[in-house]
């Protein structure tokens, strides 16, 4: 094992999720941030960088699709790799994008208007020690986004 003169260290890539439906996925994260994709590998991933984070887009379709398209090398792990069964599986919801905005209700009000998502909550609070703000929706592949900050809200 070589010798290391720097301590390794893992560091953040992206989140990505893999989607039943690629365009629709691709319309509701553009909306919800504002934003063009800034790179994408034809219908099969898109990423888009917000503000340190990186979220990405992944086709769970596209590789069995288009299996003249894809080059794998190394052991298959139909856990990992076999995308059909992680696309068709029910969320449960274990895993929360959580977002962040310096005006809460203005940005409640710009998601409610464009009707994008399903099952968004009202806005809501919490304080465990701190103040803390916030409302959820679920994106098109059933994915909860939890939109935090700061509110000058009255219950």
């Amino acid at each position: 094992m070589p010798e290391r003169n720097e301590k390794t260290m893992i560091t953040y890539g992206s989140i990505y999720i893999i989607t039943k439906d690629f365009e629709k996925s691709i319309a509701f994260y553009k909306t919800l941030f504002e934003k063009e994709v800034d790179a994408q590998n034809k219908t099969r991933f898109a990423i888009f960088h917000i503000n340190g984070l990186t979220l990405s887009v992944m086709n769970g379709s596209f590789d069995m699709e288009h299996p003249d398209e894809v080059i794998t090398k190394g052991e298959y792990s139909a856990l990992y790799d076999d995308m059909i069964p992680i696309m068709q599986a029910p969320n449960c919801g274990k895993v929360v994008i959580n977002l962040n905005t310096n005006d809460l209700k203005a940005e409640y009000d710009r998601i409610q208007t464009l009707q994008i998502g399903s099952n968004m909550t009202k806005i809501r609070y919490i304080n465990a020690k701190n103040p803390y703000y916030y409302f959820s929706l679920k994106d098109p592949d059933d994915n909860t986004i939890e939109i935090t900050g700061d509110c000058n809200c009255d219950f």
